[in-house]
């Protein structure tokens, strides 16, 4: 019997562990499923036969090694940077393992070790980073077969509500880790633009943010996403010269956010000591608020150069941040606060449903002629807990698991991103079956 470990039992994982658990009785799998939330496990594995409770905490050796030791392959849904400690355990027992995270440099630096080792350390498997890699090299490698100069590269993608589950003036609710809403953009953005670096700070990133149009859904604003510029040399488009990757979402939120931002809310470091204060009293501290004279809607109106009737006012009092209602914790940051404000404000209702858009726009010349390629997909989740969050994330980890313990393909060595056809057609053929699928123009 084969035995896959699944480390990691929140938001994405369902999708993930319920396809191995599918494919378990055909395959003789016995699935481990790793998490320091007992109920957290019990709610994705439903008491099935063929499936492990292991309540651990992963930071601990003597708890988690005896179960990669176990595994035939180790698939992470960890936070980022938890995923080091499985990816030693791994070396150290000759285990292949799977992540949906970016790679970290510390992960970076065991690809030679991992390569004399034959093992398959696949990173960046998910969505974004994951289906996108695959589906941008597809297009890229397709191209590359007919003319040689790609001169642009565009790639969108955004974890969305779905348009009936809309109801909110941010038009956002949480689909995934949460805190990773409140830290987007917080190392600024790099890219290549006309053959030029941008760099982009953090306090700029919400500002004045473009936008692109997607088929049947219109216009939705974009925001660049860390440093694009490193996946140049993956991609291997040496003659491009703009190369982008960016996260969508609705316009109201980047104009919105953009405004919290300005305001000190998403700070993580400013250590309040807020006991007994009420919401609006840490928006006057933070906006230097003194006129009482005038009302603290108009103070922020002015505090953010904008007018006391601008949307962005009255998105801000939804959220409640004007409330004299008491804060009930003592000392924090701003980002805290924030948080605690937003799982409320945000949180999907059992039957709402979210939605992933990822969009591709590959430009190249052949003949003497521009030609744009532009790829989409929109995909609505069937509910909260199964979303399309966590089937774009945990389908493509749960399929390279497959193939990788049924030998469909010949496993690629080292650190790795799924840029190699030998990885993306299959798993991209697969993902279709699954409804998860592009729609392709040329122009």
């Amino acid at each position: 019997m084969q035995t896959i470990l699944v480390a990691g039992a929140g938001k994405s994982s369902i999708y993930l562990i319920e396809h191995l658990i599918t494919n378990a009785p055909k395959n003789k799998w016995k699935i481990i499923v790793a998490d320091g939330s007992k109920e957290a496990i019990a709610e994705k594995i439903h008491k099935s036969p063929y499936a492990e409770s292991a309540v651990i905490d992963i930071t601990s050796t003597s708890d988690r090694e005896p179960l990669v030791k176990r595994a035939d392959i180790v698939v992470s849904l960890m936070p980022p940077h938890l995923h080091i400690h499985l990816a030693k355990d791994c070396l150290k027992h000759k285990k292949h393992i799977i992540t949906s995270s970016y790679i970290s440099d510390e992960m970076k630096e065991m690809d030679a070790a991992a390569k004399k080792a034959d093992l398959m350390f696949m990173c960046e498997m998910g969505l974004d980073p994951g289906i996108d890699h695959m589906t941008a090299n597809q297009i890229i490698h397709s191209i590359q077969k007919v003319a040689s100069s790609i001169t642009a590269f565009r790639s969108y993608c955004g974890g969305l509500i779905a348009p009936d589950s809309d109801n909110n003036p941010w038009h956002y609710k949480f689909s995934w880790n949460p805190r990773n809403i409140i830290t987007a953009g917080t190392g600024g953005a790099h890219y290549l633009l006309n053959n030029k670096e941008v760099f982009v700070p953090y306090e700029s990133i919400f500002e004045n943010c473009k936008k692109v149009k997607i088929d049947d859904l219109g216009f939705l604003a974009y925001y660049a996403n860390r440093d694009s510029s490193r996946y140049l040399s993956l991609y291997d488009v040496p003659e491009i010269k703009t190369f982008l990757r960016a996260t969508l979402r609705h316009p109201h939120f980047c104009k919105g956010w953009n405004a919290l931002i300005k305001m000190g809310l998403t700070l993580p470091d400013d250590k309040l000591n807020i006991s007994g204060n009420s919401y609006a009293d840490w928006i006057k501290s933070k906006t230097g608020y003194t006129d009482t004279n005038t009302s603290l809607q108009e103070h922020v109106a002015r505090f953010l150069e904008i007018e006391k009737d601008d949307k962005i006012i009255s998105m801000l009092d939804w959220l409640g941040i004007f409330s004299t209602k008491a804060i009930h914790r003592k000392e924090q940051s701003s980002a805290d606060i924030l948080l605690d404000i937003l799982l409320d404000k945000w949180q999907m209702a059992p039957y709402d449903k979210d939605m992933v858009v990822m969009h591709h726009e590959v430009e190249y010349i052949h003949k003497n002629k521009k030609i744009q390629v532009s790829s989409s997909m929109v995909l609505e989740g069937e509910s909260r807990d199964h979303s399309a969050m966590a089937k774009t994330v945990g389908m493509p980890m749960a399929i390279l698991a497959k193939f990788a313990l049924t030998k469909k393909i010949t496993l690629p060595t080292g650190v790795l991103i799924p840029n190699m056809p030998s990885v993306y057609r299959p798993i991209l053929t697969e993902l279709r079956h699954h409804g998860i699928e592009f729609n392709e123009k040329v122009e």
